[in-house]
């Protein structure tokens, strides 16, 4: 892909409508189990690895476009469901037969754990956990024409959502055969945080994102440009954690802006609050208050920037 000069105004404290998210980074115990689940449940490709001194990082995902980084980092311990980190990762596809198929796929593996559906009202979604402990959201979005409003609020649910029946109205075979060939993104990343007021004050007052939804208890849903969430946090496992330990699972959540205005704004607001940052040219790495990794960068992140993170 390449850059697009754009003249568009910025921001000096909201991320720009654009913003996107980007491949999630997970330090993993077993390269070749997870590359396989990710391959075989999720229909993702291998496409491209390095060797570095620390281990082997292989990126997976669909077509061109990077959806995961794999970290072999087996001699960590593994994922603490108490620990701030990831809550999930969320797969956003293109259509429902797309989603449907990647659900069946997803399913049918045994090394999966299902944990859940639900219409929320904004989108349709499938919850599963890989086989070391992270979880997973596949879903597809409904139309913005039909998300609503009260005082201000997205209204979002968790309503029942019948998965053998959603299977028996999208499941398309000719879509399941395709695979990888049919798109997919990181729609949003949800994570596991020690406290809501200090999740805010650094992805929202910091980075930039704006608040969606605050009424969930122990939760709070933000985005850029109206979207329903691009991050969201939560403290319903990991209330008062502290910072993180090193262990398996999140190694960073990437985030995209349009242009290299937008990262000189983030950098001031950084610099004014003399939060520690570095800025690459390209892209503004920086860690929240558990520790874990956010990496704003420009579109069109090639395989080896993503590599040499």
């Amino acid at each position: 892909m390449t850059e697009v000069a754009s003249s568009s105004a910025v921001s000096e404290k909201t991320l720009a409508a654009q913003t996107a998210m980007d491949a999630v980074t997970l330090h993993v115990g077993d390269l070749d189990l997870m590359s396989s689940y990710y391959s075989e449940a999720l229909a993702m490709e291998p496409i491209e690895e390095r060797s570095r001194a620390a281990g082997v990082h292989r990126v997976l995902g669909r077509g061109e476009v990077p959806l995961v980084r794999l970290i072999s980092t087996p001699g960590l311990p593994a994922v603490d469901p108490r620990q701030a980190g990831l809550f999930h990762t969320a797969f956003l596809f293109e259509d429902k037969a797309s989603l449907a198929a990647t659900v069946y796929r997803a399913a049918q593996d045994p090394r999966s754990r299902f944990v859940g559906s639900s219409d929320h009202l904004v989108s349709e979604a499938f919850y599963f956990t890989d086989p070391e402990g992270n979880g997973i959201e596949l879903y597809v979005d409904r139309p913005r024409s039909e998300w609503t409003f009260r005082d201000g609020q997205l209204q979002m649910a968790s309503n029942f959502l019948d998965p053998n029946a959603y299977l028996r109205a999208h499941l398309d075979e000719d879509v399941l055969a395709a695979g990888a060939r049919r798109a997919g993104t990181v729609g949003h990343v949800h994570l596991q945080v020690g406290d809501i007021a200090s999740a805010r004050k650094f992805y929202v007052d910091l980075l930039g994102f704006e608040t969606t939804v605050e009424t969930y208890p122990g939760a709070l849903f933000a985005a850029a440009g109206g979207y329903h969430h691009h991050v969201a946090m939560n403290t319903w496992n990991s209330g008062e954690a502290g910072p993180r330990a090193a262990t398996l699972g999140l190694g960073d959540v990437a985030i995209t802006v349009p242009q290299r205005e937008d990262l000189d704004a983030l950098v001031a607001r950084l610099s004014a609050q003399q939060v520690q940052h570095q800025d690459t040219g390209r892209s503004v790495v920086v860690k929240d208050p558990w520790g874990t990794q956010v990496t704003i960068a420009l579109p069109g992140t090639s395989t080896e920037e993503l590599l040499s993170r």
